[in-house]
């Protein structure tokens, strides 16, 4: 039973998720949308959702810790304190959004697939 066990392995080893996720907020912060797994997605949202939070507020603390969750990629940083962050300074959360892609669309091993986009 995977009781007080939050979020999904993947089946990787923890870098291997973490490397993953950072892989994913940084296509995501490029690109602005990308699509990927339903289930990847949904692990992404709040992930990038606390990025985002702190990239309202462009302190010296922010913009270090922004980097450390990112490993240390300036142009991420950036764009997420000149672009994205001031974008959403009024609103109180909820900065993502995740739409299914149809049936017909989805891989052929049977995968779910989503978009994951900036509201």
């Amino acid at each position: 039973m995977r009781h007080h066990h939050k979020g999904r392995t993947f089946s990787r080893p923890k870098n291997q998720r973490d490397a993953l996720l950072r892989s994913l907020a940084r296509s995501l912060i490029l690109h602005e949308t990308i699509s990927t797994t339903d289930a990847k997605a949904r692990e992404l949202r709040p992930f990038i959702e606390k990025l985002i939070s702190h990239g309202r507020v462009d302190t010296v603390a922010n913009r270090r810790l922004v980097s450390s969750r990112m490993g240390n990629d300036d142009e991420i940083v950036k764009k997420i304190f000149t672009a994205i962050g001031p974008r959403y300074a009024t609103r109180p959360g909820g900065y993502t959004r995740i739409v299914k892609r149809p049936v017909s669309n989805t891989a052929s091993d049977g995968r779910k697939t989503a978009y994951i986009a900036f509201v």
